[in-house]
């Protein structure tokens, strides 16, 4: 059954495909489909074969003689090193996950502990009671944060405040979100913004530019307003940095690459 079904057509079932072309046999099909002026009469001039080994080596070598800059991209985007014992029997150890067939259930299962111990994680960095997993992105995060702040905010304002050191990408989520939700996104600096009645704002922890600002002041200043604050935030700055949750915040988004 499983050849039939998967190594191609029988001899019986290629005949009653080429009688249908009024062919005779493969041989005439190539020469329909590939005209002899643009066909090869000589065996490609490849190189032998090679083993892993050898190929892992040559391209290495290749890759060494490029000249590795420092990167300053910035916006979220920060290089990191995965730990080899995590690579290793994480990763790229799919027993971890089910050492049976793979079959949807025992994979279900599998995943079902690997969000379990990633939800916890989050939890323990961001200092805050529960957390999901997950959103596609940090952008979409931030859009669904604004939604989720405008259902449960107790504000009757419309206006939604992002500071404008987010990352450009997460704005411009914002924007296109907020015009058919009929919301009215104010971009600007949280200093200048503090009296005005926002139903909710995003704050970025650390900003765009690697900037640390002290967001437990605005927190709860906002907090008095009755707006929602959503902090964002890099999981691995969290590290080092105060929880956004021990800060006030009321939801934090981020991206964990």
């Amino acid at each position: 059954m499983f050849q039939r079904r998967h190594i191609g057509p029988s001899s019986s079932e290629q005949d009653k495909m080429l009688k249908t072309l009024n062919l005779d046999s493969l041989e005439s099909l190539i020469d329909e489909a590939v005209p002899a002026s643009i066909r090869m009469n000589q065996d490609l001039e490849l190189p032998g074969s090679r083993t892993e080994v050898d190929v892992l080596q040559e391209l290495k070598s290749i890759a060494s003689e490029n000249t590795i800059a420092r990167s300053y991209i910035g916006m979220g985007y920060y290089d990191t090193i995965t730990p080899n014992v995590i690579l290793r029997n994480l990763l790229e150890n799919p027993g971890w996950y089910t050492a049976y067939t793979p079959y949807q259930a025992e994979v279900s299962q599998g995943r079902l502990e690997a969000l379990l111990n990633y939800q916890q994680m989050v939890m323990d960095l961001t200092g805050m009671d529960i957390a999901n997993a997950s959103l596609l992105d940090e952008a979409t995060a931030a859009a669904e944060a604004m939604a989720f702040s405008r259902r449960i905010s107790r504000s009757k304002s419309m206006k939604f405040f992002a500071s404008e050191d987010c990352h450009p990408q997460t704005l411009d989520v914002l924007k296109t979100r907020a015009e058919p939700m009929g919301i009215e996104l104010v971009l600007g600096t949280p200093e200048e913004n503090l009296e005005t009645e926002f139903f909710g704002v995003l704050l970025q922890y650390p900003s765009t530019t690697g900037v640390i600002h002290d967001i437990g002041k605005w927190i709860e200043q906002w907090h008095q307003n009755d707006t929602m604050v959503s902090v964002a935030t890099d999981l691995l700055s969290l590290v080092l940095l105060k929880p956004p949750g021990e800060l006030g915040a009321d939801v934090v988004i981020g991206n964990s690459q």
